[in-house]
């Protein structure tokens, strides 16, 4: 952009997940049903990952990651990665009952088709049956090389790997307490942390479940609150020694297109999420349920040397946000924290599962993304005239 430096203008990002083409979707699920081809998976995610980052490039972003190509989701990969556990089908997942006991015949068509219809892996939740220990560097080494090699002859300002909280691993069945659960799946994490930070790129803790603590309805405030405090100081400890400028924190509220009428407001957690020891944080703010939360920074502090991603495309909707619209969104968050503390970003992944239906299709995806670089070039001219 002319006339502007890195330093002096509005960056653009996004929160990780990019649909997987069709050939690697094909192998990833062979694999799945015993049947696949190791090295030629390994051969296409490289491929994939080469392409993503290009794209991504072209469609004008500059903080840039692998579009977790080689994961079928954003948490159920660490199964390779992490020993201890055991599937438990038809667990369920207790977050989304208020929404769904509101919406009963919505989420059941959601659930049973809109979202799950095209996954490569059924959602299958997991409980810890043994001592937990980590066994992924090889894959995570192959994640931070896969995006090197793809970085080598493309312009971008930074780049970014995800890498799952720890909270939303699984469930305890071992450990005598779930801070003990936690704490070591925490230090587990601790190893894919370190190898990322230590390869040069930034990691970003993916973490949808900090509101899941705020919507547990059998418990009371109270207890809330402490087991918010102890989460945040779990995941502080699994990021200890790392620099907060290397640590990216993503929160968001685990679903995407409904009614979400439920969702927790953003002023009930945001002093959670800001005690966690990053440099920057990852939120919904373009959702329409979300959007008017920016008055919050109003009367929240944002700490000395942290910046804000705030979302300014949706990952639930179909429709392109004007470049005008996402400047006024970036300019209203640069207007109360500084305009150099803002980064423009998107609520959430638009493949957090491996898919051949994703909800927002992939050309529209892009053109999302090219009004996001417009609309941050727009509000550099506003913030830097």
């Amino acid at each position: 952009m002319s006339g502007h430096s890195d330093s002096n203008r509005i960056l653009t990002t996004h929160v990780g997940s990019l649909p997987r083409p069709v050939e690697l979707l094909d192998l990833m699920k062979a694999k799945a049903q015993g049947q696949g081809d190791e090295a030629a998976l390994d051969a296409c995610v490289k491929r994939a990952v080469k392409q993503c980052v290009r794209e991504q490039v072209d469609a004008g972003m500059d903080i840039v990651t692998d579009g977790e190509q080689s994961k079928v989701g954003f948490f159920a990969y660490v199964r390779e990665r992490i020993q201890g556990f055991e599937p438990r089908p038809g667990a369920g997942y207790a977050a989304f009952d208020a929404e769904v006991e509101a919406f009963p015949e919505y989420y059941k068509e959601y659930f049973g088709t809109a979202m799950l219809g095209g996954n490569i892996l059924p959602f299958v939740p997991v409980a810890c049956t043994g001592p937990i220990a980590y066994v992924g560097l090889d894959k995570v080494q192959e994640d931070i090389e896969n995006l090197r090699v793809a970085l080598a002859d493309v312009p971008h300002h930074s780049a970014f790997l995800p890498s799952v909280a720890p909270n939303g691993v699984g469930t305890n069945e071992y450990y005598k307490s779930d801070a003990d659960y936690l704490e070591a799946v925490g230090e587990a994490l601790r190893m894919e942390y370190k190898a990322i930070v230590e390869a040069g790129f930034s990691v970003q803790i993916d973490d949808p479940f900090l509101p899941d603590l705020f919507a547990e309805r059998h418990l009371d405030n109270a207890a809330i609150r402490r087991k918010a405090d102890d989460y945040v100081q779990i995941l502080n400890h699994a990021l200890r020694g790392l620099p907060a400028e290397r640590v990216r924190y993503h929160t968001c509220y685990s679903i995407n297109e409904g009614p979400r009428i439920h969702d927790v407001p953003f002023i009930e957690f945001v002093a959670w999420m800001l005690k966690i020891n990053a440099g920057a944080y990852s939120f919904e703010a373009g959702n329409v349920r979300h959007e008017h939360e920016y008055h919050l920074w109003e009367e929240v502090k944002l700490p000395a040397g942290k910046k804000l991603i705030p979302g300014v495309i949706c990952h639930a909707s179909n429709t392109v946000e004007h470049p005008e619209l996402i400047a006024e969104r970036l300019v209203r968050f640069a207007d109360r924290v500084g305009r150099e503390n803002v980064i423009a970003g998107a609520d959430c992944g638009f493949s957090s599962q491996a898919t051949y239906k994703t909800e927002v299709h992939p050309t529209v995806m892009w053109e999302k993304f090219r009004a996001m670089r417009a609309g941050a070039d727009l509000a550099t001219k506003k913030l830097w005239p």
